[in-house]
């Protein structure tokens, strides 16, 4: 019998503090194939064979952000076992405040926009699964089974 395997993808929360209210950094997807059109986490992508997750989030970073990071500069903050149609991922979810250079949209054909949201006012278009982790984010909750509907 051959075991299961999921795909790990690591989605890192860009936050800061602007005006006295906490804000999160947000892309709008395109040409991806997955959610394109809509908002999401500002950086998010595979982990690849051998790598740790918080050496794939500071990869991500560089690759889609142009911003400067160390794996040490990232902060686990929930797991999410999600179900999308029938491929299950396994995402780990790591906060970030402290990085070098100023965020931009470093892989256009990619992501159509870049945007500061406050977390009190996220866009109703934000990816499902995003607002989820956002609200895990907020309530201190480390374990989220997305889009699983066999509860065996």
């Amino acid at each position: 019998m051959t075991r299961f395997k999921a795909p790990v993808a690591v989605v890192v929360l860009i936050e800061r503090e602007h005006d006295g209210k906490r804000q999160l950094l947000l892309q709008r997807r395109r040409n991806t194939g997955f959610g394109d059109g809509m908002w999401d986490l500002a950086c998010s992508g595979h982990v690849e064979e051998g790598e740790s997750c918080s050496c794939a989030c500071a990869r991500e970073c560089r690759e889609e952000l142009g911003i400067e990071t160390s794996p040490e500069d990232f902060r686990f903050f929930a797991l999410i076992y999600k179900r999308d149609g029938a491929v299950t991922y396994v995402n780990p979810y790591f906060a970030l405040r402290a990085f070098a250079g100023e965020p931009c949209i470093a892989e256009p054909l990619k992501c159509s926009e870049l945007r500061w949201f406050d977390e009190n006012s996220l866009p109703d278009d934000l990816l499902p699964d995003r607002k989820s982790a956002c609200d895990a984010y907020r309530r201190g909750q480390a374990f989220i089974e997305y889009g699983m509907f066999d509860k065996n």
